[in-house]
């Protein structure tokens, strides 16, 4: 890390979609983003700390190369299977049960338009895989 970069954010994810108005309504019913403005068909997302936008593509679902996801960390194993039921009872594509690898629980999903997204708790993650998580 050098002087330049000591102080870099994360400023945004760009994902496109070839329906991006689902897209958009998945961050927002199940990862609490809020649309804050739209343009050409795309939609600009917020959340504390960085933003996300859906970019309108064809109609066309985008290639995702095989394991391309996006990783949100819940506060413990109940949040976690209480929002693997939520998705599964809404009818979210699952791609995965919910499960531990050592490294904490979690399952993976999919958004309208094809996105993967991993749901995952650190907290109760074997000892040997603690001090990784650290800054």
């Amino acid at each position: 890390m050098n002087d330049l970069t000591q102080n870099m954010k994360l400023n945004h994810l760009s994902f496109p979609s070839a329906d991006a108005a689902a897209t958009a309504q998945f961050f927002e019913q199940y990862l609490g983003f809020t649309v804050s403005g739209t343009w050409e068909g795309s939609y600009i997302l917020k959340r504390p700390g960085f933003d996300v936008v859906i970019d309108a593509s064809s109609h066309d679902i985008p290639a995702w190369p095989t394991a391309f996801h996006a990783g949100f960390e819940l506060p413990d194993f109940d949040a976690v299977c209480e929002l693997y039921e939520r998705f599964k009872a809404d009818g979210v594509e699952m791609e995965t049960e919910v499960f531990n690898n050592g490294r904490g629980s979690r399952f993976f999903c999919r958004a309208p338009g094809g996105v993967m997204f991993e749901l995952n708790t650190r907290a109760d993650a074997a000892p040997e895989y603690r001090d990784s998580f650290r800054n």
